[in-house]
């Protein structure tokens, strides 16, 4: 261990403290013992963060393989570990800096026999994990449609959330969740998980637990070589983290937890909010330090926060400031529907384009995701591009997955679920009696499928062509399992695709998805040679599933609210800010005032996402399920204080003013249109129903003959174009802003 600075030197102000404000640096230099960082929004926490990290490396008080960080995404480790070497001006080998699933697997690789495992055990995702446990159920007779196997994991994953293990599931919480078969059901598919030598993601902490329980010696060696533990976004840990990371701490108790109380949205993903706010009570003597003046964020929009989030009880409480100036007022809209709703935010978009912003500093923060719709349709038609954040991902793509259950296989024999996932695919004549069989074996045996493959092409129990079929198949794995040793990852890869026929099968099928699909399994392999062996790029698969939307050119960003959070922009858009739809009705339904409280953090969260300006915007009626449904304003509405507000429009009474004109009950097709002509209750104009009737259920085709090239059209959708050429009544038209489309003429108007 290097000797500490001298006094005179420690007396100098690191290069790497400059520039931090007051609580900023205390927050850095208070190293020793307990220390909770309450990091408001905007409040520079990952400097914090990295600034405490190279605060402790100059200072010589510990090296880099006895500092433990844990971040909860891996694109947040990634930016601390390069500003470290930026500060700290060379590499922070030898760092444990990761996420927690990262850091745990790192763990149980070490010690994987103390649990039951092998070193080399597979991580399962959530495809193959569905899969095993449908197996389970099915072989204990469970009805599959009564209870699927998506609800059978979630209690499996909400079990392990908590670090209990079977034996420790409480009578209280076996539930009546498959007949009451729920805790057996979870008992076996941990049995399977370790015959198979994999783990999930829960199992990543919980066999930590399970380790540290059964090796005390284990845990005192990790507790001495962790001099110093720092966690991001501690509101967000779970029970299994939390008692993870307080064992690991209990050494030398010099913990650093960063977080705030304020942002914890995600109970619904096993989050406790407890955590943080017990920290006090669970770390006696523990610094609170508040960060609390914020770099991002207008004054105004600040204030809108800080008094929304003031409502809530269950809080350790701050109030974030900052020197920037003034700023805009959040602009308060009401709309009639949610199709006006995105005309609206579509226009001002427009007009803000034209004043120079840039779309990529615009975002829509939506609370559900079927509230995307609207805007994505009228940015079609508007011509403005974006991008939805939270889609597909690279590696859930079938293409991929099937390709990455090769790889598996070829690197650990006893993934069984990736055998049964590509032993017929391409087809190979390997049909469910045979799979069956294999299964029965595997069971009885105990033994992976793969081996069961093996011992059963030695006997005649299988046809010939069956039992052929499988040879052939464990022959070509046994090939590529000798090449692993001497070839190149990457080449190894090419030549499972190409010898297992799989590139093969996607060349001959003629579906437009096909050419895309080969184009994915070329990037896949571009991907591997990122990593040095196929073992380290299958850790990295199972570990890394973060949305890698890619961001081509200038767009407007939709997402959720969920979604945004650590993002920021100059201007967002907080549409369906409605009773029921946000604060959400099942949240506050299924948890009460703590559902709540956590609609409101997000809420703030949405909101302390604009650095310059923010619109909040409400429907009086949204069509939900097929039907239209009068919605109130949102509570959060009016905890908003009116003095950091510009009303547009205030159409918040639509719902309980059907005495002014109109009947519009919830089953009706069309609501009656408001007619803004009185003042509202917030000072500005809000409507006066004038029923209008209602339209028809759908538009009657008629034939709009006599078009020709040349002829300027419109169509409801895409806008005005020009028709380049007619064939009987499809026109092909260049929109002015949509492109090309070719449209029946019957849903475009000839212009004059």
């Amino acid at each position: 261990m290097a000797e500490p600075l001298t006094p005179a030197a420690a007396a100098l102000t690191p290069p790497y403290l400059a520039g931090l404000n007051e609580a900023q640096r205390r927050a850095a230099e208070a190293v020793d013992g307990p220390v909770l960082v309450l990091a408001g929004a905007g409040t520079g926490k990952t400097r914090v963060l990295t600034t405490r990290l190279a605060h402790i490396l100059f200072s010589r008080r510990a090296w880099p393989s006895q500092i433990l960080a844990v971040t909860f995404t891996n694109k947040a480790a990634l930016e601390m570990r390069e500003r470290l070497e930026r500060m700290i001006g060379e590499s922070a080998e030898g760092l444990w800096l990761g996420t927690f699933h990262s850091v745990a697997a790192r763990l149980l690789r070490r010690h994987a026999e103390v649990v039951g495992l092998k070193p080399n055990f597979t991580i399962l995702d959530t495809d193959d994990q569905l899969r095993l446990v449908k197996q389970i159920a099915q072989a204990e007779g469970i009805n599959e449609q009564r209870w699927p196997a998506r609800a059978l994991l979630g209690a499996f994953e909400r079990w392990k959330d908590r670090g209990l293990t079977p034996d420790k599931v409480p009578p209280g919480d076996r539930g009546e969740l498959a007949d009451g078969r729920a805790l057996t059901l979870y008992r076996l598919y941990q049995e399977r998980l370790a015959t198979l030598n994999a783990a999930d993601f829960g199992d990543l902490l919980l066999h930590n637990l399970s380790l540290f329980a059964a090796r005390p010696d284990i845990l005192a060696d990790y507790q001495h070589r962790f001099r110093y533990l720092l966690v991001d976004e501690y509101q967000d840990t779970n029970v299994a983290q939390y008692l993870w990371l307080r064992l690991l701490a209990q050494g030398h108790r010099n913990l650093c937890c960063v977080g705030d109380d304020d942002q914890s949205i995600y109970s619904w993903r096993g989050a406790e909010i407890g955590n943080i706010l017990r920290f006090e009570r669970d770390f006696p003597g523990a610094q609170i330090i508040r960060l609390e003046q914020n770099y991002r964020s207008t004054p105004r929009i600040l204030a809108a926060a800080s008094a929304l989030i003031a409502k809530n009880e269950g809080r350790l409480g701050k109030t974030l400031w900052t020197e920037l100036n003034e700023g805009e007022p959040i602009v308060l809209r009401g709309l009639w529907d949610a199709e006006e709703e995105a005309r609206w935010v579509g226009d001002e978009i427009e007009q803000r384009q034209r004043r120079g912003e840039t779309l990529a500093e615009i975002a829509i923060l939506v609370r559900a995701g079927f509230q995307t719709r609207e805007f994505e349709e009228r940015f079609i038609t508007l011509g403005l591009p974006y991008r939805v954040i939270g889609g597909p991902r690279f590696y859930e793509r079938q293409e991929i997955r099937d390709a990455l259950a090769y790889f598996r296989l070829v690197h650990q024999p006893a993934d069984d679920l990736a055998f049964e996932r590509i032993v017929n695919l391409p087809r190979r004549g390997i049909g469910d009696v045979t799979l069956q069989a294999l299964h029965a074996l595997a069971r009885s045996q105990r033994i992976p499928l793969t081996e069961a493959a093996q011992r059963m092409i030695e006997t005649d129990e299988l046809k010939p062509a069956a039992r052929r079929a499988l040879r052939d198949f464990l022959t070509a794995l046994s090939r590529w399992r000798g090449r692993a040793d001497t070839a190149l990852h990457t080449d190894l890869a090419q030549e499972v695709l190409d010898e297992s026929g799989y590139t093969a099968m996607w060349q001959a099928d003629k579906s437009p998805e096909a050419p895309g699909r080969l184009e994915n399994l070329k990037e896949l392999v571009v991907a591997m040679a990122e990593f040095d062996t196929l073992a380290g790029f299958l850790e990295h698969v199972s570990l890394v599933m973060e949305n890698t939307a890619a961001s081509g050119g200038d767009m407007v960003s939709v997402m959720t609210l969920h979604g945004a959070k650590g993002l920021e922009f100059d201007t967002v858009f907080l549409p369906g800010w409605e009773e029921g739809l946000f604060p959400n009705q099942r949240a506050m339904e299924d948890n009460g005032r703590a559902g709540l409280e956590e609609e409101r953090r997000l809420a703030y969260v949405g909101l302390t996402r604009a650095r310059r300006r923010a619109y909040v915007s409400y429907a009086a009626n949204r069509r939900l399920y097929g039907q239209w449904q009068p919605s109130l304003p949102s509570r959060f509405v009016a905890e908003l204080p009116t003095e950091h507000l510009e009303v547009v429009a205030d159409p918040g009474l639509y719902p309980r003013a059907a005495a002014l004109g109109g009947d519009w009950s919830m089953g009706e097709s069309f609501p009656p249109r408001p007619d803004l002509t009185r003042l509202g209750p917030l000072g500005r104009r809000a409507p006066i129903l004038e029923a209008r009737p209602a339209p028809a259920a759908g538009r009657e085709l008629r034939r709009i003959g006599g078009f020709a090239a040349g002829d300027r059209v419109f169509h409801q959708k895409f806008g005005y174009g020009t028709v380049r050429s007619v064939e009987d009544n499809k026109l092909a038209i260049r929109f002015d802003k949509a492109g090309d489309k070719l449209v029946m003429d019957a849903f475009v108007e000839k212009q004059s």
